[in-house]
């Protein structure tokens, strides 16, 4: 069930970039994109392994004499490479998705983080003024910003009050961005974006950990799977919803900030409920804090424990954003919400094991 943009046969009027292409966000705006006509052009970081997995089905050998995807070496932390890129692309509408992204792992590596996620930003923003285009710029922003909320529900001007280094870097690139754009005259629109899932979401990331996990504990596969603050609520969209505003940002006639969501906040505890629910777990807890447990009722089998290591060091409790703006000013919706979001990732488990879902899910 991974979302499929329809293909339109248009003439390709436009050059995208997009910063962070193999990533979750980056592959369906790809698909987007091309299937509204775009050239798209995407940065990606060299590694001895293939990395670029999500873009298989979009994929066009560089020997195809009309390609409109072409993918160039380069990084964040690099400017020469930026410079070039934009250079050899020429693109219309760049979109900056690139980023060290997971929250518990910042703590680990602060220094890259920063440099990747706020620096990154300031390279790339640098580098589009030196080359005088006149270039459309999306900066992905993030719910984690807002990090122990002082207003509830979260919109564009509620004071940011981040708790981790991911989300510092994220406030810092939010900023430079409203600078740059007021200092330089740029089209910058800053998408402040609630948590967006998907089954291609990455495999460290609590939503893709529990539906990837349950899915083999189904299997028999595996006996358990292990998981942080179960407590911690975020509201939780589907990432093609949420790349289609994007895109709308950047075809308004000025830049503007937006925050993107659903409306609604759920548990992580509630999301395990949920997806164990879809495949005929009746999960049950036992215990407390460190010592609480996830119990199938129909088998009596263990299939969650806690581990310490997953909780950060500074916890954000809760996350609940307004769109309103976006509804108003982009006609923009949520057309996928909770239970079904639980169920597209559940299924994809399935299907990316080349197995028919409906064996499985209740």
């Amino acid at each position: 069930m991974t979302k499929k943009f329809n293909k339109r046969n248009q003439k390709v009027n436009k050059r995208a970039l997009i910063i962070g292409i193999t990533g979750q966000d980056g592959s369906y705006l790809a698909e987007f994109l091309l299937s509204r006509g775009y050239e798209v052009h995407g940065l990606i970081r060299r590694s001895s392994s293939f990395n670029t997995g999500r873009l298989d089905d979009i994929y066009q050998d560089p020997h195809e004499s009309h390609r409109r995807l072409y993918l160039h070496y380069g990084d964040l932390i690099d400017s020469h490479s930026l410079l070039n890129i934009i250079s050899e692309s020429q693109p219309d509408e760049i979109y900056n998705l690139g980023a060290q992204s997971h929250v518990r792992v910042s703590f680990d590596i602060p220094e890259y983080t920063a440099d990747v996620d706020a620096l990154g930003t300031t390279r790339l923003l640098d580098a589009v003024r030196a080359s005088k285009l006149p270039a459309k710029i999306y900066q992905a922003g993030s719910s984690e910003m807002f990090g122990k909320v002082l207003e509830t529900p979260q919109k564009e001007n509620t004071p940011f009050n981040p708790q981790s280094p991911y989300a510092c870097a994220k406030v810092f690139s939010h900023f430079i961005c409203k600078n740059y754009r007021d200092s330089y005259g740029m089209f910058i629109a800053n998408g402040i974006l609630f948590n967006h899932e998907s089954p291609r979401r990455g495999k460290t990331f609590v939503t893709k950990k529990i539906t990837e996990g349950l899915a083999d504990i189904r299997l028999g596969k595996k006996d358990r799977i292990y998981l942080g603050n179960l407590d911690a609520k975020r509201d939780w969209g589907y990432a093609p919803d949420y790349v289609e505003a994007m895109w709308q940002m950047l075809q308004e006639e000025k830049p503007n900030d937006y925050v993107i969501s659903t409306g609604e906040t759920h548990s992580v505890r509630e999301f395990a409920e949920e997806a164990a629910r879809l495949i005929d777990m009746d999960l049950q807890w036992k215990g407390s804090g460190l010592e609480e447990e996830g119990i199938d009722a129909k088998t009596g089998q263990t299939i969650i424990s806690i581990d310490p290591k997953y909780y950060r060091p500074s916890e954000v409790d809760a996350l609940l954003g307004d769109s309103s703006k976006a509804k108003k000013n982009l006609g923009w919706e949520p057309k996928v919400k909770f239970k079904e979001l639980v169920k597209i990732m559940m299924v994809g488990e399935f299907e990316e094991r080349k197995l028919d879902s409906s064996a499985y899910l209740s």
